[in-house]
């Protein structure tokens, strides 16, 4: 089985901080996404994320999750990528003597991890391992996973469960059609 590489691993776990199925958003307040950066180790500094950084955030997994869609044939909504392309143009990371990308210095602690984000998805995109990090095609479930099969085809993040869901619609309608 491939494993996904670390930067994956931190994209797919920030945008799956949002689960379809519960309704529930663990970044939905500005305490709620500084406990989970600090859960992370991607953040130090006390206190709530200040509310405009906060939106930033939430724009930048909107947007990563409407990519991680199109991976598997959804049509992306152009304003989401639009807003996730404006909060990474506004995180400018550096690159070191050895090719290692980092956040710029000075940036306020609560917007480091926004570029620690950035440089992540951007290693996915260099090496194409992006194409491996999916949103579920299951609409009810939208959960992020990173796609282990030889081909990169898998569409469901549980081939048990959306899967089956999925392809069981699938043959009812077939069926009613047929009838």
């Amino acid at each position: 089985m491939l494993e996904p590489p670390t930067p994956a691993v931190l994209v797919e776990a920030f945008a799956n901080t949002i689960d379809v199925e519960e309704g529930s958003d663990e970044i939905a307040t500005p305490d709620g996404l500084a406990d989970w950066l600090r859960g992370r180790g991607l953040l130090d500094a006390p206190g709530p994320v200040p509310d405009g950084i906060h939106r930033d955030y939430l724009a930048l997994r909107a947007g990563l999750r409407e990519e991680l869609g199109a991976h598997v044939g959804d049509v992306p909504d152009p304003a989401l990528l639009a807003g996730a392309d404006r909060v990474l143009a506004g995180h400018p990371v550096r690159v070191t003597a050895h090719g290692v990308l980092t956040p710029v210095t000075g940036l306020p602690p609560q917007r480091e991890p926004l570029a620690r984000l950035a440089i992540a998805w951007s290693e996915l995109v260099a090496t194409g391992d992006a194409a491996r990090l999916k949103r579920c095609a299951e609409h009810t479930c939208g959960w992020a996973f990173w796609d282990v099969s030889k081909n990169r085809s898998r569409r469901w993040c549980s081939m048990r469960v959306c899967g089956n869901r999925n392809k069981s619609r699938a043959y009812a309608s077939r069926q009613r059609r047929a009838t």
